[in-house]
């Protein structure tokens, strides 16, 4: 069976996510995002290859060095999607607002 993962699995995890800020900022070894959080050597890789799956970051060597970097035009699907769904919930507030401004008219 083959596991088929989105971004949005990706980032469901705290973990993940705060690997993609560090790799926001700078290129760096998967040996240095292990050093930046109190689990496995292990399990860190096992979200680097869980976020390399979903195609938001790539790896590139450098002599014996494999440096990660995070895919900015992957991070802009996430972005689309979540504009999109502000704008749904921005329409809902505003027919809020509208309503509640009717119910007050109403009592006065």
């Amino acid at each position: 069976m083959i596991l088929r993962r989105d971004i949005f699995q990706a980032i469901a995890d705290p973990t993940r996510r705060s690997i993609l800020i560090l790799l926001a900022s700078q290129s760096i070894t998967a040996g240095a995002i292990a050093d930046q959080f109190d689990a496995a050597r292990s399990t860190v890789s096992k979200h680097i290859q869980i976020l390399t799956e979903c195609d938001l970051i790539e790896s590139n060597q450098r002599g014996r060095e494999i440096y990660y970097q995070i895919k900015m035009d992957k991070v802009k699907e996430i972005d689309v999607w979540l504009d999109q769904l502000k704008r749904v919930w921005d329409e809902r507030f505003n027919n809020l607002d509208k309503y509640l401004e009717k119910i007050q008219q109403n009592k006065l």
